[in-house]
């Protein structure tokens, strides 16, 4: 089987074919164990997660109710119960967020060991896993954490992408348009703003590139408090990552 989190809750049968996962409480069991997939997830986690603010009186046995469900929905996958939890007993890497994980930290690993190609390449395939905003179709207040925290790694893996094709593009047009779209959407991601610096001091606009140092040290100092001076706002160095 395939489990998708990252973006509306998805499971399909080995055969491919799509199990319609029916109820905001049902999903929801069922992200919270795949975003642990292969691990024991506490009760406690899955009732505040499923329930939010509004817990039945029951609600140990309003979870084992749940569990049932989700057990007929996926024939053939285990759910175990022990003293610590639940367990959905499946491979993470069968779940697409588990899968981005593994990509997206070897496209780390290829970027840091100085092979800019094969990181892009390995940063890319993570990319291509999203299919848009991660649990899109569940709420509540732990799951809108984790989805906040996933939108934070996919954000990582961008700029990770973007440094290995700043380091391993050929002579041609300047990549540009994606830098300055990224600092339009994420302004205070300091990483973003050299990555932006570097592409326009690679194409010759190093005006361009001191106006954006120049607008980062604004940004940041007004908004963060941040002392800018010799860090990512190098229009020539590599810049540091945003805290994610």
């Amino acid at each position: 089987m395939r489990f998708g989190v990252l973006g509306p809750t998805q499971a399909y049968a080995a055969d491919g074919t799509a199990l319609p996962v029916a109820g905001q409480r049902l999903r929801a069991l069922l992200a919270l164990l795949l975003l642990d997939a292969g691990r024991t997830v506490p009760p406690g986690r899955l009732v505040d997660g499923v329930y939010d603010a509004d817990p039945p009186q029951r609600a140990a046995n309003a979870l084992q109710s749940q569990v049932s469900r989700l057990r007929r929905l996926l024939p053939g996958v285990e759910i175990e119960f022990g003293p610590a939890g639940y367990r959905l007993a499946v491979d993470p890497q069968q779940v697409d967020v588990h899968e981005f994980a593994g990509l997206a930290e070897a496209g780390r690993v290829a970027l840091a060991a100085g092979d800019p190609g094969r990181a892009g390449a390995l940063l890319r395939q993570a990319l291509q896993l999203w299919r848009g905003e991660p649990l899109a179709d569940v709420t509540g207040t732990v799951l809108a954490a984790e989805a906040a925290r996933l939108r934070d790694l996919r954000l990582a893996a961008v700029e990770d992408r973007v440094e290995a094709e700043l380091a391993s593009a050929p002579a041609g047009p300047p990549l540009v348009a994606e830098p300055r779209a990224l600092v339009a959407a994420h302004p205070l991601r300091e990483r973003l703003y050299g990555q932006l610096m570097r592409a326009l001091h690679g194409a010759g606009r190093r005006a361009e590139a001191l106006a954006v140092y120049a607008r980062a040290r604004e940004v940041l100092a007004e908004q963060l408090g941040a002392a800018t001076s010799g860090s990512a706002t190098d229009a020539t160095g590599d810049g540091n990552r945003g805290a994610a």
